[in-house]
């Protein structure tokens, strides 16, 4: 059999055994063929089996072979699709960084009809305020983006808009006008504070886009507020003139009527207390009607600064406040009340009935003058930026032009009235009380920053100086020429004085030094002081010269202790006659003077 042949050949190496050994394999060997034989099948089946996994091994290879390609594949496309991701992730963040900018470019290039409804078919009023500055953000918009195609669109048609705005405006704000140009009893002040600030956007609005509506409203205020103040002030100052005729005060010199009048030996600080703005209260125009209201024409002087500088000040500021070009969205902060443009006591003008209702045709406009002209919106900058100082200096002058437009006719009617009043002079006391309200209304006008006025004030003080010094030489030289009289000579028959005179005039030197002590805080005022000196020293002549014509040394001696003693009491008398150096000084160098003659007398008496 083929198995038997090989089993032989395959046992065939161990036939190399000698001996039992080798019989022994043989015998195992050959019992074993047929259990060998009998499990031929299932080595068989075990070979096809191992087979088949072999098989199904190959089959798997192949399998995982061909599954390692398709993961390459799907790995290239799963790396291709995040790339992809992350370019999408890329561009939808560069969408988002442009979300926002590009909204706002839409919407900036866009009206929105409800404020192009509120404008084009609704009458001005405070909705207007928010509306017209959104319409001019997005007008200035459209404006710096002209070279996109949806902005230069709806140029026009934001053109359209800007027209009807402007044109509505300029009938609102001359209609708010026409009150103070037809009736005095208008309140100026409310007028510009309640009405005209409250829509001053709507007006720097057309200073930006409508130049000529603006420079027109501009002058049609001018023409209004000129008329206005102008009106007004003739009126007061024709009131205040009224009561000047009835004053009866004159300036006389301190020599003139001495001892043949009585007059009231004190200083009369009520009349002083006009030398301050916080004083008595101003003159009204209908107290005027009355023929028996009388007061000092320092008194009437205070009245005419007060309200002139009262309006005046409250004027400018508005002038500034209202007409400066600004720019958008960096409007002046006003406070609330508008606590500049109306002064705690503001006076005015027109209080009382008048029943005038305009001035003459001539003065309704005042005359052109040269105005700055309006900047751009985009050059106003660039302009500020560029020379500062000279931009506030050009405003600076715009706003003056505009205030003495208005006020001129205002300021001529009041140099008028005080060239009436100084002319015959005051007395000295008057003089130096109307000159110390010029200085702290001067003060005032100062703090309130209106330069021109400021101006007018300063010229004020300069006619008033002269004025005084003019009365203060008046006395001194009709107490010389008294005391001059009062000594005869050869050639010159002497003037009779007497004690009641001589006495009269120490009182009215000791009122005017007095007063003058009370008007002068500073003890360094050369012309006031000055003057006084020379004055005392005429006095002091004319007492030595009264008394000369007294025999007898003590009666002499007694008469001039009894003068030096009046003028002591009278300079004691005085509002501050402790507190100022100067009345110290005077105080002492007529006492040094009584004690003198008091010394005299005493030594008189020894020798006889």
């Amino acid at each position: 059999m083929s198995t038997s042949t090989s089993e032989d050949i395959h046992y065939q190496p161990h036939g190399q055994m000698d001996g039992l050994q080798g019989d022994a394999t043989a015998v195992r060997i050959d019992d074993a063929r047929p259990a060998f034989t009998r499990r031929a099948g299932e080595f068989v089946e075990l070979h096809d089996q191992v087979q088949t996994s072999v098989n199904l091994l190959d089959t798997l290879e192949n399998f995982l072979s061909t599954f390692q390609k398709d993961l390459s594949a799907v790995s290239g496309q799963i790396s291709e699709l995040q790339d992809r991701s992350k370019d999408i992730e890329s561009r939808l963040k560069s969408r988002r960084k442009i979300e926002k900018p590009l909204s706002h470019l839409l919407a900036d290039l866009t009206i929105p009809p409800p404020l192009a409804t509120l404008i084009l078919d609704t009458n001005v009023g405070e909705p207007w305020i928010e509306a017209i500055t959104e319409f001019e953000r997005r007008l200035v918009s459209l404006q710096l983006r002209a070279r996109v195609k949806a902005a230069r669109d709806m140029t026009d048609v934001a053109e359209g808009i800007r027209i009807v705005a402007a044109t509505k405006l300029r009938g609102f704000f001359l209609n708010m006008l026409q009150p103070i140009r037809t009736s005095m009893t208008t309140n100026m002040q409310v007028v510009q504070t309640s009405i005209l600030l409250k829509y001053r956007p709507l007006y720097g609005f057309l200073q930006r886009h409508a130049v000529n509506v603006a420079n027109e409203i501009q002058r049609a205020y001018v023409g209004a507020a000129r008329t206005y103040f102008e009106t007004g002030f003739r009126r007061y100052i024709r009131s205040l003139g009224w009561v000047k005729a009835r004053a009866t005060e004159k300036a006389d010199t301190i020599v003139t009527s001495a001892g043949e009048v009585a007059e009231d030996p004190n200083v009369n600080v009520e009349r002083l207390a006009h030398a301050r703005i916080d004083g008595p209260g101003v003159t009204l125009a209908y107290l005027a009607e009355s023929k028996t209201y009388k007061e000092p024409v320092e008194s009437i002087f205070r009245s005419l600064m007060l309200v002139l500088m009262d309006n005046a000040t409250a004027e400018y500021t508005f002038v500034i406040t209202f007409f400066s070009t600004e720019e958008q969205g960096n409007h002046r902060k006003e406070a609330s009340g508008n606590s500049l443009l109306s002064p705690p006591s503001l006076l005015s003008p027109t209080s009382g009935d008048f029943d005038e209702l305009r001035s003459n045709p001539p003065s309704d406009y005042g005359p052109s003058s040269p105005r700055r002209r309006p900047v751009s919106f985009g050059s106003a900058v660039n302009i500020a930026l560029a020379d500062p100082e000279a931009t506030m200096r050009e405003e600076q002058s715009h706003f003056n032009n505009i205030w003495k437009q208005i006020m001129d006719p205002v300021l001529e009617y009041c140099k008028i009235f005080i060239k009436s009043v100084l002319e015959p002079a005051p007395a000295v006391v008057p003089l130096l009380t109307m000159i110390r309200l010029v200085e702290d209304v001067m003060a005032e006008v100062q703090k309130r920053n209106c330069n021109p006025l400021e101006t007018f004030i300063f010229s004020l003080r300069i006619q008033l100086w002269p004025a005084f010094q003019k009365g203060m030489a008046d006395h001194i030289e009709a107490l010389k020429n008294y005391g001059d009289g009062a000594s005869a000579s050869f050639f010159r028959r002497g003037t009779v004085t007497t004690d009641a005179g001589i006495a009269h005039i120490c009182q009215r030197y000791a009122i005017i030094f007095n007063s003058f002590i009370a008007l002068t805080a500073s003890s360094e005022e050369t012309m006031i002081f000055s003057n006084l000196l020379r004055l005392r020293q005429e006095l002091s002549k004319l007492i030595i010269s009264h008394t000369e014509k007294i025999g007898d040394p003590i009666a002499k001696a007694t008469a001039q202790s009894a003068l030096y003693d009046r003028l002591l009491q009278a300079l004691s008398r005085g509002p501050s006659p402790s507190s100022h150096p100067k009345a110290q000084g005077e105080i002492a160098f007529w006492r040094e003077r009584e004690e003198e003659t008091r010394r005299r007398i005493a030594s008189t008496n020894r020798q006889r």
